[in-house]
């Protein structure tokens, strides 16, 4: 297989359960739930997405013809071996489960790594990931119905999308985090009443958006 890569960089994660926490970016190319081309927004399922994922032309990016390849750039981009300090690797997009497989699972774990996902919930993970957190977009069906963090993007508009129909699903953590567009204020003070009113959902901030850091 193939794997297109928009960028691969280290940085901290900046949101969720494991916000602070040094990271290789792993951003896949590509979604299945917007074409990431402004023309196509209004169309789109998910219609707020934030991030850059066309093509494979940013820092690190590229096309990786085989597993070992792909988990040897993610090697190079870590800053340090240090005793003691596993290596974590955020596999996000767009969506990295169109693209990330048992063998690219196998390859990274191989060199010694953590693997977190960041993802939809519309395609089924696969087997050895370490860390998953799901991602619920407007309409889309959640088929990937467990795992360690459910992150709900707050408010949306779609009832299926409402915080109360996740609660059921087998997830350790829940987090509101709010919607970042121009009503970011307003959309805080939602998530944090909602947070207050119902505390099995705890707060989550994009942390490296107010530090001015990728």
């Amino acid at each position: 297989m193939t794997y297109s890569v928009k960028e691969i960089y280290y940085t901290l994660q900046g949101e969720g359960a494991q916000t602070g926490r040094p990271a290789v970016f792993l951003r896949f190319a590509g979604c299945n739930l917007w074409s990431g081309r402004e023309e196509h927004r209004a169309q789109a399922v998910c219609r707020f997405c934030d991030t850059q994922f066309v093509g494979v032309d940013g820092p690190g990016g590229g096309k990786f013809e085989t597993a070992d390849a792909l988990a040897a750039a993610v090697a190079d981009a870590w800053a340090t071996a240090m005793p003691g300090v596993k290596p974590y690797v955020v596999c996000t997009g767009g969506e990295p489960l169109l693209q990330l497989d048992d063998a690219a699972v196998e390859a990274m774990h191989a060199r010694g790594f953590e693997i977190g996902v960041e993802s939809n919930g519309t395609i089924t993970a696969p087997a050895g990931i370490d860390w998953l957190c799901i991602s619920p977009k407007g309409s889309a069906q959640v088929v990937q119905t467990s795992g360690d963090e459910l992150k709900l993007v707050y408010p949306q508009l779609e009832a299926s999308a409402q915080p109360g129909e996740f609660e059921k699903l087998s997830f350790q953590h829940f987090f509101l985090q709010p919607l970042d567009d121009p009503a970011r204020e307003q959309n805080t003070e939602l998530a944090v009443a909602y947070c207050l009113q119902n505390p099995r959902w705890k707060l989550s901030l994009q942390t490296h958006k107010y530090l001015g850091i990728d």
